[in-house]
C-alpha cells in the first residue's frame, strides 16, 4: 500500500516542481477561475484534478502561495458544503495524505477533506477504503488516528450492521497481529463502553475525557447511529476470529450495554467463544481491572486521562469473572480495590456488594500467601465493618447472601492466615454471638465459619486460651444448637484429651438433645472408640490426671461435695452427661492405675474418696438406669483397687447399700450386691452376722418380695458369705448351715430364675470353701445329692440364662471340693449338656470345666471384688483376640493338683477325645471343639495341658473341615492358641499340617464311624426324595439308593461327602492358618510356593466363607500383593489353567475369575507361554454346563480379549510384539473361536477380531487372507437363522424377495465381521494382494450363501479401490471369474454386487482383456433370460464404474442395448431402457452414428431362428423407421430383403411385427425402395397381400394394417414410377380386398 501511496503522491509533487512560486501562484489563479466558472454538474470531476493538487501546494513555504490554495479551498467549501451528491477525490485525497514527503499542513487540510469525502462516495468504494484507514495508524498522530479511527467506526455502522462481506474481511484481516489491530481494537471497545451521556453531565462510565471524545469526535452520537456502530463493531470481530483473549473485554461490554441488538450479540459471542479465553492471562485480567476500576484515584494522570470505574452492569459482569480466575485473586492492589469498590463504592449496589463478597471467598480461597499478607488484614477490617453495617431491615436475598459470603470470608481467612486472630478473641466472640443472633437461613455457614476459625487458635498464648475457655463454657449450654455444636467443636479440636476444661464442655455436649453435638462430644472424651473396638487398631491416647479433672468438675458443681446421696435430691448434671463424667473419670483412673501402685498413695486415696462422693450423688433416684449401673460399676471398680478404703467407706452405708439391691436394673443390682459383700469385710463380726440373718429372713420371709428384690438379696448373700468366710476368723457353722439351707430352698423351690441365682451364691461359696453336708434332723447329707435332681431340671429347661449361671456355678463349687462322688455329679452335669445347641451354654460349661481342670487365670479376690462377670464373656471368644484376652499366667490358687483333681481331668479328657470330638453327632463334635478350646485357652500353661497339646492339635486339624461354621472356625482359633503355647517342633508339625491340609496333600483323617442319624449333609443342601423327604442323614441316603435300584450309589454319595469335607477343612484351615502365619513369620517361606498359586484360586471359591478365609491367609502371609504375584505369575497360571479343566464346578469357576482378574495390565512377556491356553479355557468355560462357570468364562473371556487388544494395539504395544500376539491369538480366534457352535463364544470371537484388525494396523497382514475369507464366510453362516426360514416363506406373506436379500444385506453390511473387513482394507498393500486375491478367487467360485456372495463382490470393489493400479496384476484372473458368475447368479442383488466388482476391475484391465470382457457381455443378450438381464447389469456397471474404458467400445454394446430395449419381457426390456436413456444423449445422432452395427444386428436377430430375437428385430426396424425417417435410406435394401423373405416363411406367434416392420420401413424408405428397385412397390404389396389371406385371425388383421399402409405408400410410388392403366388395375384389386374386409 505505501508503494502505490508513494507513487501516487507523487504525481502532484511532479506537476508543481519545477516551477517557481510565481509560476505555482498563476497555476492556482487559473484553477480558481476554472472552479469560477464550472457548472455544478461538472464540478465534481474537476474538483478529482483541482483539489489534491491545490492542498499539495500548500507544502510550499511562500505565504502568498498558501493564501491563493486557501482562497481555493475557501471556494470549494463554500460549494460543496449543501450539496452533498458533489463527490470527492477520497482516493487521492488518501494517497496525497499518506506520501511520506507531505508536509504536517498538507496532511491536516487531507485528513479534513477526507472527513467530507468519505460521505460523498459510493457504499462499496467506502466500505473497502475504511480499513486501509487502519492500516500502518499506529504510526499517525493521534488527533489524525482519532479521525480514522471514527471514520471507519463511521463506515463499519453504516454497511456492516447485519453483515460483513469477504472482501473487506480480507482488507480487515491484514491488520491483524500489528499494532494498528491493538489500535482498532482499542476503539472498538470504547466505542462498546460509550453510553450517550446522562442530563448531569460527566465522564461516560469506563471512559476517560479523552476517550470519549476519541469516540465522538465534536459531536455527540446519536442513539441509533451510535447502535448501528456497535452492532458493525461486533460483527467485523467476530469475521475477524481473533484470539478470544483479545476480544473477550470487548464482548463483556457488549453484555453490559444498553442497546438491546448489541447485548443479545455480546452474550452469543461470549457464549461461543469463553470456553478458549484462558482467565488466567495476566494481560486479559488487567484490561478487565482496568474496566472494573478505572484509574480515577490515579495521581499521576491528568483529570482529563483518568478514566472512570465500568457501569455497574458491566461490573457486575466482571464480578462474575473474576470469580473464576486465580489471577484475579493474586493482582494486587487492583484485587484489594475491586473490593472495595463493590463493598464501600459511591454508586455500590447490593449486587456489586454481594458480587464482592463473593471475590472475597474467592481470593481468600486461592490467592497466594504473599498476596493474601498484603490484603487480608485490610479486607477483614472492611468485612468486620460491612456486618457492622447490616440492619435488621436488610432481608432481601442478596442481603442475606452478602452475609452469608462474609462469615465464609472469615472462616476462610481464618485458615490461611490464623495469626491474625490469635492475639484477641473479638472476632470469636462476634462469631458466636451471631450464631444466636443470625436468622436460622445463616447459621450454618456462620457454624462453618465458627469452626474454621477454631484452627486460629490452635497455638495462642495462655492468656488468650484462657478467654477462650470462658467463652465457650459460656456458650456449651445455650438454647441455640449451633452454638453448642461450635462450642464442643472448638474444645474438642483446639485443646487435647489432658485438657480439663475441654473435657467438661465435652461432658456437658454428650447430654445435648442433637446428636451429632452427643457423637462428638462423646469422640473428644473417648478418641477412637469405635477404632480400638476392632483388635488391629491401636490408639494412644492420654487421660488427664484423675485429681486434676475432678478437682475441675468439683469447682464448676462445688454442690456435689455437700450432697448426701441419700434420697430424692436433685441430680446437679443431666444422666448423660454423669454416664459420661463418670466413664472418662473411670478411665482416667485405669490409665494412672496401670502405671502406679494407688493404694500407697494417700493423695490419692482422697482424690478416690471425692470420686466416691461424686458416684454417689450420681445413684440418686433422678438419675438414669444407666447412670446407676455404670456409677455402681465405677465403686466396684474403685473397691478393687482400695480394698480398705471403700470396705470402710461403705461399711458405714449399709442401709444405703441395701435400699439398690431391689434396683430394677440388673447390672446395678449385681454391682451393689458385690459393694455390700465387700463392705461386710469390714463389718464386726456380730454385725455382718447380724446382715446374714437379716437377708435371709427376707429370702425366706413370708412377703412375697418382688423378683429384683429376690435378685438382689441373694447375690447379696452370696457375696457377703463368701466374703465373711474369707475374713479371719471366719463366721460361725450355724450361720454358714443356715445360709446353705436357705440357698437350697430357694433352689428346690422357686423358678428356675431365682434357682440359678442360689446356685451361683453357692457357688461363690464354693470358691472360698468345700461346700459342707447340711444337717437335717441331725443328720449330715451332702448338698450335692440334695440338688442332683433339680439341677438337672436346671439344666435342661429353656431359660439360657438360667443354665449358663447354673453350669458356671458348678464349676465354681468344685474348685475347692475333694470328694471325687461330688466332682463326678458335676461332671455328669456338665457333660448332659454336650448335645445342646446354644452357644452361650457351651461355652459357659466350658468355663466350668476349665475351673475343675484348674489353672484358670483368675483367683477369688477377682470374682468376689471386681466387675467380673465369666470367663467366657472376658475372653470373647468369636470376636476379639483370645490369645490376649485374659491373663496368661495360671493362678496358683485354682491349681488344683490333688490327686482327686488329676482323676478329673482323666475324665475330662476322655469324654473329650473318646466320646465328643469324634462323634457322629456334629453336636456332640460342637460341644467338644468349644470344651476343648475352652480348656486350651483358660488352662493352656497348666502342665497337663502342655502334654496333651498333640492330641489337641490331632483333634483341632480333624475339626476344621466341619459343616458346622461354628465348630470350624473354633478349631482354627484353637489351631492358632496351640500355636502360639507350643513349642518348636508343635509349631512346625502344626504349620506342616495346615500346609497339607490347604494344597490337598494332607494326610487322611481320622475315621469317623456312620450311625443311622449320622448327618452326612446339611438339610436342604442335597435337595429332596422322590416321596419329598429329606436327604440329610446316612440312612435316609442308604434309602434312595436302595429305591433307584442303584445300591453302589451310596459311594458317590459318600465321594460328595468327602469332597464338602476336603472344602470345609480347607476353610477351616484357612481360619486358623491366617493367625498363625502372624506368628510363624519365616518358617512358612519354604511352602509359599505351593501355598500362593491355591490361595489366589481359593480367593475366588464360590463359597463366600472360603473366600473370607482364604484372603485371611493371604493377608497375613503376603505384605505386597501385587510383587507377590508378580514374582510367582508363572505358577499361579499354570495352576489356574489347570483347574480350569477341573471335574469340580467350583474349581473351574474360581479359576477362571482369578484369571480374569490376574491378567489385567499384564505385559507381552509375562502372558507369552500362557495366551493360548488363557483363550481356549475361556471358550470351554463359556460353553461349561453350570451357569456360574459360564458367567466366569465371560468374564475371563472379557478380561483376556481387553488384555489381547492393548497387546495388538501397535499405539500401546511395540510392534514385535503385537505381531507375536497376533499370531497366537487370530489363527485360534478364526479355527475355534468364529466356528465354535456356541453363539457367546462366536460372538465374543467376531467382537475380539474386529478389535484386532482395528488396532493391530500393519501388524494384521500376514493373516489377512484368512481373515477376509473367515469373515466374508461369516456373514452368511453367522446369520440368524430365522431370516432363511423368512426367505422360504416369503412369497406365502407377499414379501418381494428383492427387498428381503436387500434388508439381508444391509443387515450384513452392520455387522462386526463387515467392519473387520473394512479395516482389513485399510491395511492391504501389494504383498498382501499376492496371498489375498487367489483367496478371493476361490471365494467367488465357491462361497455359499447370499451375504458371502454379495461380501466377496463388495470386498473386491472396496479393494480394488483401494489399491489401485497395484491390481493390475490381477485383473485378468478375476475377470475371467467375475464375468461367468455374474451370468450365473440368480440372486438380482448378487448379481449387481459382482457385476460392480466387475466393472471395477476392468478399470485396471489391459486393452485386450477389456475387449474380450465386454465383447463377452454383449453376446450375453441373446441368450436366455437370466443372461440378458446380467448384459443389462453388467452394461450399466461398466458404464457407470468404468465410462472411460467403455468409450472405445460403443461400437459393441450400442446395437445391443437398442435392440435389447424391445426384450417381451418388462423387466429386460426396463432395464435396457434405463440403460439407454441414462448413456445415449441424443438417440437420433446415436443412432446415426452407430447404424451400421445396428442393421447388423438387427439383420441377424431376423434371420435368427429365435421367435422373440426375431420380434425383437423386427420392433427395432419400427423404431430406427420412427426416429430415423428417410435416414434409413441407405441400409433398407438389407432389412427389406431379410423382412420379405422372413414374411414369406412359415407362421409362427408374434410374426405381425414384422409386417408392423414392413410397414414402418416402406413408410419412412418409399423413395429409397422405388429408386432402387421399380419392382419393389408391386413385390411388397403382393406380398401383404398374400399375408391377407392367412387363416390366424391377429396375423390377418396386421396384415390389412400393412396393407393399408403399403397401399398408400404403394401408390405414391406407383404414381411417380407406373402408367395409368396399371394404377387402374392396382386400384380394382384393393378395392375388391377392401369389400371382402
Amino acid at each position: 500500500m505505501t508503494e502505490s501511496s508513494t507513487s501516487g503522491g507523487g504525481a502532484w509533487a511532479s506537476a508543481l516542481s519545477g516551477k517557481s512560486d510565481e509560476e505555482k501562484e498563476e497555476l492556482l489563479d487559473r484553477m480558481l477561475t476554472r472552479l469560477a466558472l464550472c457548472d455544478d454538474s461538472k464540478l465534481q470531476a474537476l474538483l478529482a484534478k483541482i483539489l489534491p493538487l491545490s492542498i499539495a501546494a500548500l507544502s510550499s513555504a511562500s505565504t502568498s502561495l498558501r493564501n491563493k490554495v486557501i482562497e481555493i479551498l475557501t471556494h470549494v467549501n463554500k460549494r460543496v458544503k449543501h450539496q452533498p451528491v458533489i463527490g470527492l477525490p477520497l482516493s487521492d485525497l488518501w494517497k496525497l495524505y499518506v506520501e511520506s514527503s507531505s508536509a504536517p499542513m498538507v496532511r491536516n487540510f487531507c485528513i479534513m477533506y477526507i472527513e467530507m469525502a468519505v460521505d460523498r462516495v459510493q457504499m462499496e468504494e467506502k466500505q473497502l477504503m475504511a480499513p486501509v484507514f487502519s492500516a500502518n495508524i499506529s504510526k499517525l498522530p493521534p488527533q489524525h488516528q482519532g479521525i480514522l479511527l471514527r471514520i471507519t467506526a463511521k463506515v463499519i455502522g453504516e454497511c456492516h450492521r447485519s453483515q460483513v462481506s469477504d472482501e473487506v474481511l480480507e482488507k480487515y484481516r491484514a491488520l491483524v497481529g500489528s499494532k494498528d489491530c491493538d489500535i482498532f481494537l482499542e476503539f472498538c471497545l470504547h466505542t462498546i463502553l460509550y453510553q450517550p451521556s446522562p442530563q448531569s453531565g460527566g465522564r461516560p462510565a469506563g471512559l476517560s475525557t479523552l476517550q470519549c471524545e476519541r469516540v465522538t469526535g465534536k459531536d455527540p452520537l446519536k442513539n441509533d447511529m451510535l447502535r448501528n456502530r456497535k452492532a458493525g463493531i461486533m460483527n467485523i470481530i467476530e469475521a475477524l476470529e481473533l484470539p478470544p483473549e483479545l476480544v473477550y473485554p470487548i464482548y463483556i461490554a457488549a453484555c453490559a450495554d444498553s442497546h438491546e441488538p448489541v447485548l443479545k450479540k455480546g452474550e452469543e459471542l461470549l457464549k461461543k467463544n469463553a470456553s478458549g479465553v484462558n482467565l488466567d492471562d495476566q494481560n486479559l485480567i488487567s484490561r478487565l481491572f482496568l474496566l472494573f476500576n478505572g484509574t480515577a484515584g490515579s495521581a499521576n494522570t491528568s483529570p482529563d486521562s483518568n478514566i472512570s470505574p465500568g457501569s455497574v452492569a458491566l461490573r457486575v459482569r466482571l464480578m462474575s469473572i473474576f470469580c473464576r480466575s486465580i489471577t484475579s485473586a493474586n493482582s494486587f492492589p487492583s484485587t484489594l480495590q475491586c473490593i472495595f469498590g463493590c463493598i464501600f463504592g459511591t454508586d455500590s449496589t447490593s449486587r456489586l456488594k454481594q458480587l464482592g463478597m463473593e471475590f472475597t471467598v474467592w481470593v481468600f480461597k486461592h490467592a497466594r500467601m504473599d498476596q493474601l499478607k498484603l490484603m487480608g488484614p485490610v479486607i477483614l477490617t472492611g468485612i468486620l465493618k460491612t456486618l457492622d453495617n447490616f440492619s435488621s431491615l436488610n432481608s432481601d436475598a442478596i442481603a442475606r447472601e452478602t452475609k452469608s459470603f462474609c462469615y465464609q470470608a472469615i472462616g476462610l481467612l481464618a485458615q490461611r492466615m490464623p495469626q491474625l486472630f490469635r492475639d484477641k478473641i473479638d472476632v470469636a466472640v462476634r462469631l458466636f454471638d451471631a450464631l444466636k443472633l443470625e436468622e436460622q437461613y445463616l447459621r450454618m455457614i456462620v457454624q462453618e465459619a465458627t469452626s474454621s476459625l477454631s484452627i486460629a487458635y490452635k497455638d495462642a498464648p495462655a492468656k488468650v486460651l484462657k478467654d477462650v475457655e470462658l467463652l465457650l463454657l459460656q456458650n456449651s449450654q445455650v438454647e441455640q444448637s449451633e452454638v453448642r455444636f461450635c462450642a464442643v467443636r472448638w474444645a474438642t479440636a483446639l485443646f487435647d484429651l489432658k485438657h480439663c476444661p475441654s473435657r467438661f464442655i465435652c461432658m456437658l455436649g454428650a447430654a445435648d438433645s442433637k446428636l451429632d453435638i452427643r457423637e462428638m462430644a462423646l469422640e473428644g472424651l473417648f478418641p477412637g472408640e469405635a477404632q480400638r473396638n476392632s483388635p488391629s487398631q491401636s490408639i494412644s491416647v492420654v487421660y488427664p490426671k484423675l485429681s486434676e479433672m475432678l478437682t475441675y468438675i468439683l469447682e464448676q458443681q462445688p454442690a456435689i461435695l455437700e450432697s448426701t446421696g441419700v434420697g430424692d435430691i436433685k441430680l446437679l448434671f443431666p444422666s448423660k452427661t454423669y454416664v459420661a463424667m463418670v466413664k472418662f473419670l473411670l478411665k482416667c483412673f485405669e490409665t494412672e492405675a496401670a502405671q502406679t501402685d494407688l493404694a500407697e498413695d494417700s493423695d490419692y486415696v482422697h482424690t478416690a474418696e471425692s470420686l466416691c462422693v461424686l458416684l454417689e450423688h450420681a445413684m440418686t433416684y433422678e438419675g438414669s438406669v444407666e447412670l446407676h449401673a455404670s456409677a455402681s460399676k465405677a465403686l466396684i471398680t474403685l473397691g478393687s483397687h482400695f480394698p480398705q478404703m471403700i470396705a470402710s467407706r461403705y461399711a458405714q452405708k449399709v442401709l444405703w447399700l441395701k435400699q439398690y439391691l431391689g434396683h430394677l436394673d440388673y447390672d446395678t443390682r449385681e454391682s451393689m450386691a458385690r459393694l455390700l459383700g465387700i463392705a461386710s469385710s469390714a463389718l464386726p463380726i456380730a454385725a455382718s452376722t447380724e446382715l446374714i440373718t437379716e437377708v435371709i429372713s427376707s429370702i425366706a420371709g413370708t412377703q412375697k418380695l418382688r423378683f429384683e428384690a429376690q435378685h438382689g438379696t441373694l447375690s447379696a448373700l452370696g457375696y457377703v458369705v463368701a466374703n465373711c468366710l474369707l475374713r479371719t476368723p471366719p463366721m460361725s457353722d450355724s450361720v454358714l448351715q443356715s445360709v446353705l439351707k436357705c440357698l437350697v430352698d430357694v433352689i428346690n423351690k422357686e423358678t428356675s430364675a431365682l434357682a440359678s441365682l442360689a446356685m451361683q451364691a453357692l457357688g461363690h461359696i464354693g470358691i472360698c470353701i468345700p461346700l459342707p453336708p447340711l444337717l437335717i434332723d441331725s443328720t449330715e447329707v451332702s448338698i450335692w445329692t440334695i440338688l442332683l435332681e433339680k439341677v438337672s431340671k436346671l439344666l435342661s429347661g429353656d431359660d439360657i440364662k438360667a443354665v449358663q449361671k447354673t453350669v458356671i456355678a458348678l464349676g465354681h463349687m468344685c474348685v475347692k471340693e475333694s470328694s471325687s462322688s461330688h466332682l463326678n455329679i458335676a461332671l455328669d452335669l456338665i457333660f448332659s449338656l454336650s448335645r445342646s445347641k446354644v452357644e452361650d451354654i457351651l461355652f459357659a460349661a466350658g468355663e466350668a470345666l476349665a475351673f475343675l481342670w484348674g489353672g484358670v487365670p483368675v483367683t477369688t479376690h477377682v470374682i468376689l471384688r471386681t466387675n467380673y462377670s465369666s470367663l467366657s464373656m472376658s475372653s470373647n471368644f468369636l470376636m476379639g483376640d483370645t490369645s490376649s484376652s485374659l491373663r496368661r499366667t495360671t493362678s496358683k490358687e485354682f491349681e488344683n493338683n490333688e490327686v482327686y483333681h488329676v482323676t478329673v481331668r482323666d475324665a475330662i479328657t476322655r469324654k473329650l477325645f473318646d466320646a465328643l470330638l469324634y462323634s457322629n453327632r456334629k453336636e456332640e463334635r460342637c460341644a467338644g471343639t468349644v470344651w476343648l478350646l475352652s480348656l486350651t485357652i483358660y488352662c493352656g500353661h497348666h502342665t497337663s495341658i502342655q502334654q496333651l497339646l498333640p492330641d489337641i492339635q490331632e483333634a483341632f486339624s480333624h475339626l476344621i473341615g466341619e459343616q458346622n461354621e461354628l465348630t470350624q472356625e473354633l478349631a482354627s482359633q484353637g489351631l492358632s492358641i496351640v500355636y502360639e503355647i507350643g513349642d518348636d517342633s508343635m509349631r512346625k508339625n502344626l504349620v506342616n499340617a495346615l500346609v497339607g491340609t490347604l494344597t490337598g496333600s494332607g494326610k487322611r483323617k481320622r475315621a469317623v464311624k456312620l450311625a443311622e442319624d449320622t448327618e452326612v449333609f446339611q438339610e436342604g443342601a442335597f435337595g429332596e426324595s422322590p416321596t419329598g423327604g429329606k436327604l440329610s442323614t446316612y440312612k435316609e441316603l442308604c434309602n434312595l439308593a436302595n429305591e433307584m435300584g442303584q445300591p453302589d450309589l451310596i459311594y458317590k454319595f459318600m465321594d460328595l461327602a468327602n469332597h464338602q469335607a476336603s472344602l470345609n477343612s480347607k476353610r477351616g484351615a484357612a481360619f486358623g492358618f491366617s493367625k498363625i502365619a502372624k506368628l510363624a513369620g519365616d518358617a512358612l517361606k519354604p511352602y509359599l510356593r505351593a501355598l500362593i498359586p491355591r490361595l489366589v484360586r481359593y480367593q475366588y471359591d464360590p463359597d463366600k466363607n472360603v473366600q473370607d478365609a482364604m484372603s485371611h491367609i493371604w493377608k497375613a502371609l503376603v505384605a505386597d500383593s501385587k510383587k507377590t504375584i508378580d514374582e510367582h505369575l508363572d505358577l499361579i497360571m499354570d495352576d489356574l489353567l489347570t483347574q480350569c479343566g477341573s471335574r469340580l464346578w467350583r474349581s473351574r469357576e474360581a479359576s477362571c475369575l482369578a484369571l480374569a482378574d490376574i491378567l489385567q495390565g499384564r505385559k507381552f512377556d509375562q502372558v507369552e507361554k500362557h495366551l493360548k491356553s488363557i483363550w481356549i479355557a475361556a471358550f470351554r468355560a463359556m460353553d461349561d454346563i453350570k451357569e456360574t462357570v459360564r458367567n466366569a468364562g465371560d468374564r475371563l473371556c472379557r478380561a483376556v480379549a481387553s488384555l489381547t487388544g492393548r497387546l495388538c494395539d501397535v499405539s500401546l504395544t511395540p510392534v514385535s510384539d503385537a505381531k507375536q500376539t497376533m499370531a497366537i491369538v487370530l489363527p485360534l480366534l478364526l479355527t475355534e473361536g468364529i466356528m465354535n457352535k456356541f453363539e457367546s463364544i462366536r460372538k465374543a470371537s467376531i467382537s475380539m477380531v474386529t478389535k484386532l484388525a482395528k488396532g493391530a494396523g500393519i501388524a494384521i497382514r500376514p493373516y489377512l487372507s484368512d481373515l477376509v475369507c473367515c469373515m466374508l464366510e461369516s456373514l452368511s453362516s453367522l446369520e440368524d437363522q430365522g431370516m432363511n426360514y423368512v426367505e422360504l416363506h416369503a412369497e406365502k406373506v407377499g414379501i418381494q424377495t428383492e427387498k428381503l436379500e436387500n434388508l439381508r444385506i444391509s443387515i450384513a453390511r452392520g455387522s462386526p465381521m463387515w467392519e473387520t473387513l473394512e479395516f482389513c482394507i485399510d491395511v492391504v498393500d501389494s504383498h498382501s494382494l499376492e496371498l489375498l486375491v487367489p483367496r478371493l478367487a476361490q471365494l467367488v467360485k465357491s462361497g455359499i450363501g447370499l451375504n458371502t456372495r454379495v461380501g466377496v463382490a463388495n470386498f473386491i470393489t472396496l479393494l480394488v479401490q483401494k489399491v489401485g493400479v497395484d491390481i493390475k496384476p490381477f485383473t485378468s484372473r478375476l475377470l475371467k471369474l467375475l464375468l461367468p458368475v455374474v451370468k450365473d447368479e440368480r440372486s438380482a442383488s448378487s448379481k449387481r454386487a459382482l457385476a460392480n466388482a466387475c466393472a471395477v476391475v476392468l478399470k485396471y484391465a489391459a486393452p485386450s482383456q477389456a475387449q474380450k470382457l465386454i465383447e463377452d457381455t454383449a453376446c450375453l443378450h441373446s441368450g436366455d433370460r437370466n443372461e440378458q438381464i446380467a448384459c443389462a447389469i453388467l452394461l450399466k456397471s461398466y458404464a457407470s464404474t468404468a465410462a472411460d474404458t467403455l468409450n472405445g467400445y460403443h461400437a459393441i454394446i450400442v446395437p445391443v442395448i437398442f435392440v435389447s430395449r424391445f426384450e417381451d419381457d418388462k423387466t429386460i426390456s426396463n432395464l435396457y431402457e434405463e440403460l439407454w436413456e441414462e448413456n445415449m444423449s441424443s438417440e437420433r445422432i446415436t443412432l446415426q452414428l452407430y447404424l451400421e452395427e445396428i442393421v447388423t444386428l438387427i439383420n441377424e436377430g431376423i434371420m435368427s431362428s429365435s421367435w422373440s430375437r426375431k420380434k425383437k428385430a423386427a420392433q427395432a426396424i419400427c423404431k430406427l423407421s420412427e426416429v430415423l425417417g428417410e435416414s434409413l435410406s441407405s441400409h433398407h435394401n438389407v432389412l427389406l430383403t431379410s423382412l420379405m423373405k422372413e414374411i414369406q416363411g412359415r407362421l409362427w406367434e408374434g410374426k405381425e411385427v414384422l409386417l408392423n416392420a414392413l410397414s414402418a420401413l416402406c413408410t419412412s424408405c418409399h423413395k429409397a425402395i422405388s429408386a432402387s428397385n421399380p419392382d419393389s412397390p408391386n413385390a411388397i404389396l403382393s406380398l401383404a397381400l398374400s399375408a391377407c389371406t392367412k387363416k390366424t385371425q391377429k396375423y390377418r388383421e396386421a396384415a390389412f394394417c400393412c396393407l393399408e399402409q403399403v397401399c398408400w405408400t404403394t401408390l405414391y410410388m406407383l404414381i411417380s414410377f407406373c402408367n395409368p392403366g396399371y394404377i387402374t388395375l392396382q386400384l380394382e384389386i384393393w378395392l375388391f380386398h377392401a369389400m371382402f374386409l
